[in-house]
């Protein structure tokens, strides 16, 4: 009964307010971990295949909170002069009130710049499919006074499924230390209202991220075996922005690190704190969103789970350069 009530009022502020609310896309802590989701330029940024799993929590405390999962496969390609790459994306939002699913082909083209800077550009086509669950919705001619839900509304519900095309873009430059990207999501600006509204569009999403890799070198440790990378992010999508910055901590199989996130008026959101192990051709990791905000007590910050296999390959050529991003 209370899960019913819940969404039903849900989806009433959903709608009822519909003419001001705009969309926001997932912001996945551990963004190096879902490359095509950061930046389609990186379809294909390592040579053999490559296959990538992604799970978000977020808000844990709320009965009603945010599930998100990212299943994503790419590889490089000679013959492309570049990498392809797939992606699929379901978010549930409301205890699966509202559920969004997107299937996504990426691009990239390698243009080497010089023997120590190279770009790539990027492109992506999108298929979004937004559904509403309406066997969970309550009206008032379902409601007897004395016994409760026990009726079957005779209300007529338009079909609330919302389906649509998207294209985004990106580059990234990058040399053997350093490496520089952006991204722009939803070039279209599709219209995403379930109720046919004109008005409500999927925003822009405009990405910036840079960041290096410093080796660090001691009596103890040989060259390459333990580093640190600094790195930084922003995103604005319509009137909301944020900016991510921290650094990875690499020593030999473990990665360890910790950023903070906030606006631009410096009103903190969250510390992220995260820890991932590293092989040839494996790599696992856990993030938690430790939230310094207001809605710390009653949320519990998010929980990220992130699963890479990269796959055994024979490559052709002998001047491919990947790009030396963090692993998470």
């Amino acid at each position: 009964m209370i899960k019913q009530r819940f969404i039903i009022i849900f989806c009433t502020i959903i709608f009822g307010f519909s003419n001001w609310i705009k969309a926001q896309d997932v912001s996945f802590s551990q963004y190096y971990a879902n490359l095509l989701y950061l930046n389609p330029a990186y379809a294909g940024s390592e040579i053999c295949p490559r296959i990538s799993l992604n799970s978000r929590t977020q808000w844990p405390g709320l009965r009603a909170n945010f599930q998100t999962y990212s299943a994503s496969y790419d590889q490089h390609s000679d013959f492309l002069q570049g990498g392809i790459g797939f992606q699929i994306v379901q978010d549930a939002q409301g205890d699966g009130a509202i559920k969004t699913t997107s299937i996504s082909a990426a691009y990239s083209y390698d243009l080497k710049i010089n023997r120590f800077i190279s770009v790539k550009g990027g492109f992506q086509a999108s298929y979004f499919q937004r559904s509403i669950d309406k066997s969970n919705m309550i009206f008032a001619d379902m409601i007897d006074p004395l016994h409760g839900i026990i009726y079957e509304t005779k209300e007529i519900l338009p079909d609330l499924d919302k389906k649509f095309f998207d294209v985004s873009a990106g580059f990234i430059a990058y040399s053997k230390q350093y490496y520089l990207g952006f991204a722009v999501h939803h070039l279209t600006e599709p219209g995403e209202s379930n109720l046919s509204r004109s008005d409500d569009i999927l925003a822009r999403k405009y990405t910036l991220h840079f960041g290096t890799t410093i080796p660090l070198t001691s009596e103890r440790f040989k060259r390459g075996e333990l580093s640190i990378s600094p790195n930084f992010l922003y995103q604005k999508q319509s009137d909301n922005q944020q900016l991510n910055y921290g650094l990875y901590l690499n020593r030999l199989n473990i990665v360890g690190g910790i950023w903070l996130r906030h606006n631009l008026k410096f009103e903190r959101d969250s510390w992220i704190l995260l820890l991932g192990y590293v092989k040839d051709n494996y790599k696992i990791s856990y993030s938690y969103d430790l939230t310094v905000s207001e809605l710390g007590r009653e949320t519990l910050g998010a929980h990220e789970i992130t699963l890479t296999f990269m796959l055994p390959c024979k490559p052709k050529t002998k001047i491919f350069k990947a790009i030396n991003c963090p692993s998470f």
